[in-house]
């Protein structure tokens, strides 16, 4: 059975953000996939330096509106969108006043990393899974690229399993350098717990959340890894080795790395 629809789950995409490893790739793969014939949906955060007006952002009420509760506290999911006309490609934005309005990404102005970025995480993952069930869409493979999305796969397995939207997903999850430096907070296992996760579920996870254990997370529940950057860790890719994951190894040239996703996504599809 071939892929026809496939989500990326991307932290970054140009021009909506600086250009950067993450970013280019954010534009780019999509765009390939799309091309060879694929159906394709793409979510980024809304973060705080993408320019609404330059870039003609827009509220898409009827997906807006529900409200998300994290350590107990509810926050208000908005959804925007906008279109790459030339590329006859739209890209949804996840937003929260809290989470992503006049902030920035991993860092403040000063440099220093957020507090609450795992929660932030949590968020942009539950709002894409949200939005995409509002959608009504039913993704064959699910690409999730960047640290925002690592617990992706954790809840599709554990709690969008049996959702109409995801029962049949592979996910794929690329690793890339090293996204923060700061250990999450201390209770970061516990806030990620829905209904459907136990902690046992988090197991493979050391208690001081990392980001390579977070990349260890979304590998273990993922059907297969892609290495996105030369600078990798050796431990994180030993990690997916050890679970007989499929893994793409590093490609430099952008039509190898492509061509080697998208055969990715149809190999997953067949080990079901």
């Amino acid at each position: 059975m071939s892929v026809k629809k496939v989500l990326f789950i991307t932290q970054e995409i140009t021009p909506y953000v600086p250009e950067s490893e993450l970013s280019l790739i954010g534009q780019n793969l999509p765009q390939a996939i799309q091309d060879k014939g694929r159906e394709i949906r793409t979510f980024m955060p809304k973060w705080g330096n993408v320019n609404e007006r330059r870039n003609q952002l827009h509220e898409v009420i009827r997906l807006s509106g529900m409200n998300l509760i994290i350590d107990d506290t509810d926050h208000p999911l908005i959804i925007k969108v906008a279109s790459i006309q030339a590329a006859r490609r739209q890209v949804y934005f996840i937003d929260n006043d809290d989470y992503f309005q006049h902030r920035l990404m991993t860092m403040d102005e000063e440099g220093k990393e957020y507090e609450d970025n795992g929660e932030r995480a949590i968020f942009y993952a539950r709002g894409v899974l949200e939005t995409v069930k509002k959608l009504r869409w039913c993704p064959d493979v699910i690409h999730c690229h960047g640290w925002m999305s690592a617990v992706v796969p954790l809840y599709i397995k554990k709690v969008y399993s049996e959702e109409p939207s995801f029962r049949d997903s592979k996910v794929i999850f690329s690793v890339y350098g090293n996204g923060f430096q700061s250990n999450l907070v201390p209770n970061f296992k516990e806030q990620v717990l829905l209904k459907g996760i136990e902690p046992a579920d988090m197991d493979m996870v050391d208690d001081t959340v990392n980001y390579d254990e977070l990349c260890k997370l979304a590998i273990a529940y993922s059907d297969g890894v892609v290495s996105n950057s030369q600078t990798v860790s050796k431990k994180v890719m030993d990690f997916a080795r050890s679970l007989n994951k499929p893994i793409v190894d590093f490609c430099s040239s952008d039509a190898a790395y492509a061509d080697a996703c998208d055969a990715l996504y149809d190999q997953v599809l067949e080990n079901a």
